[in-house]
């Protein structure tokens, strides 16, 4: 083949794959106003972006922190509602912050080819603490809520066991895989991810935009890993897939395989046993769980449970033996048909509880306003 033509040829393939994605892209964009973003310096000089979505009405004066899990970013609370947990928490009257973890959605490293250079130890010693620190700052408020989902449950237990523990009143883990005793195909599959990965990422957000229109039409393998596709709608699916998927870094899926071999929450170099440190919990924790989830099985998730030293915890499953709908996936817990109206108002019943409400101004206040 002439060489001319070989390239033109590529060429224009690369174009209308381009044109493709972008066009899905837009096609599938999220369609509701989107919130203030900040980008919150961490010490290593590494800025994750924080979403800030407001309430009408200001009513308690904990703010509440949305933290996502692998392979998303802050789309994973805050979507087009009513699959979105961060506007039902504003409507109830609460501060919200949704977090782009280092990595992931519109945070930036120092350098551009430092952005996958973390694990989550990083994510536990920077990333947390700098988002507690910028919600109290900005709310006046002496601690929040930390509510986190899989990998951002994870990260909330490390803040929770560290210095600025303190500082969170109560924690919702959902999904959470404080022990990795998986099935075989579930750590093959974390394999294959961990070798996709090297030596840097696993970029797969642009392959999730391309396969995004033919969801609901066929079903991926291993999609019963990360989601019931009985549950969640197949538009919500192709939204999902266009806006909060993020690419996995290297060095975060080695210590995740570590994690998963070893049956262990643990830093990278062995020292802090994150798990142990549940024992010592005195802070407020809801612990949620899906009936069908494969990552956080429901045995995981009653260990977790167990394990936490705080007198305050409660347990929830969700699935057909509890009542609900169906039976409850790893996504589904906040992307599931009837998650807004079976999970969200358990969240929020659980965290208003806990709640200070915002003082009533003093009639002299109310008087010198006027």
């Amino acid at each position: 083949m002439d060489p001319v033509r070989a390239v033109t040829a590529v060429a224009f393939l690369a174009f209308a794959l381009g044109a493709y994605l972008l066009a899905v892209r837009a096609y599938y964009r999220l369609r509701s106003p989107r919130p203030e973003r900040a980008w919150v310096p961490t010490p290593d000089g590494t800025r994750i972006a924080v979403h800030h979505r407001r309430p009408e009405v200001r009513r308690y004066l904990e703010p509440v922190l949305l933290c996502h899990g692998l392979a998303a970013n802050h789309v994973n609370f805050d979507f087009d509602p009513p699959h979105s947990l961060a506007h039902a928490v504003a409507a109830a009257g609460f501060e919200v912050f949704s977090v782009d973890w280092r990595g992931a959605g519109a945070s930036r490293a120092r350098r551009w080819w430092q952005r996958f250079l973390y694990d989550a130890d990083d994510l536990i010693a920077q990333d947390g603490p700098a988002l507690l620190a910028h919600a109290l700052e900005r709310t006046g408020a002496p601690g929040a809520f930390w509510v986190g989902h899989s990998l951002g449950a994870l990260v909330g237990y490390g803040v929770l066991g560290g210095a600025d523990g303190p500082r969170i009143r109560g924690m919702c883990a959902l999904g959470a895989p404080v022990f990795f005793k998986h099935s075989r195909w579930v750590v093959r599959l974390s394999r294959l991810a961990l070798w996709l990965a090297w030596p840097l990422a696993f970029r797969q957000r642009w392959m999730s935009i391309g396969l995004a229109p033919f969801l609901g039409h066929v079903t991926l393998p291993l999609t019963e890993v990360l989601l019931n596709p009985k549950a969640i709608a197949p538009r919500v699916l192709r939204k999902m897939y266009c806006n909060l998927v993020s690419s996995m870094g290297y060095r975060l899926m080695r210590q995740l395989d570590d994690w998963t071999r070893h049956d262990a929450f643990r830093s990278r170099d062995g020292r802090i046993d994150y798990r142990a440190r549940l024992r010592q919990v005195t802070t407020p924790v809801l612990v949620m769980g899906g009936s069908q989830d494969a990552l956080a099985t429901p045995h995981a998730v009653q260990g977790q449970f167990e394990l936490l030293g705080t007198e305050d915890k409660t347990l929830m499953l969700f699935g057909r033996e509890n009542g609900d709908t169906l039976d409850y996936g790893h996504g589904d817990l906040l992307f599931g048909d009837h998650a807004p109206l079976e999970v969200y108002p358990r969240i929020l019943r659980w965290i208003s509880d806990r709640a200070s409400p915002v003082p009533e101004p003093s009639p002299r206040q109310v008087r010198a306003a006027g």
